[in-house]
């Protein structure tokens, strides 16, 4: 019942900037929280942010602290990933994922513990 649809991938120089969007639709419950993944070609799947269910509290991998930005539309039901000042080693697919319900700092880090997953929207960081 629960689907995620991802969209605002594609190939973007070094520097550059992308907005990844992440609509749910079929969300009955609360709380929960939204995270963005990302995996690159022989690399595990690497956490990147999440935002909690009311928006209040957002958190980031280290690696993006500064550069990404995570939010909420209420009105539109999604979730957002403003991506700016962009590197190579940004470049892989990125999902989408809700967890229903809350997590805390170490959890919300880990993939196994959401229950939904959108289909992945590919980031391409030329050099």
């Amino acid at each position: 019942q629960v689907q995620l649809v991802e969209s605002g991938g594609g190939l973007v120089q070094a520097g550059g900037s992308l907005r990844l969007s992440c609509a749910a639709s079929g969300v009955t419950f609360s709380p929960f929280t939204m995270g963005w993944f990302r995996q690159a070609p022989g690399r595990e799947r690497e956490f990147v942010a999440a935002i909690t269910w009311n928006g209040y509290k957002t958190y980031y991998a280290d690696s993006v602290k500064g550069r990404f930005t995570i939010s909420r539309d209420n009105a539109k039901n999604t979730a957002v990933l403003q991506m700016e000042s962009l590197r190579p080693e940004d470049t892989a697919d990125y999902y989408c994922a809700l967890s229903a319900g809350f997590l805390g700092n170490a959890r919300l880090q880990d993939s196994a513990r959401y229950n939904y997953w959108g289909q992945g929207t590919q980031v391409t960081v030329s050099s």
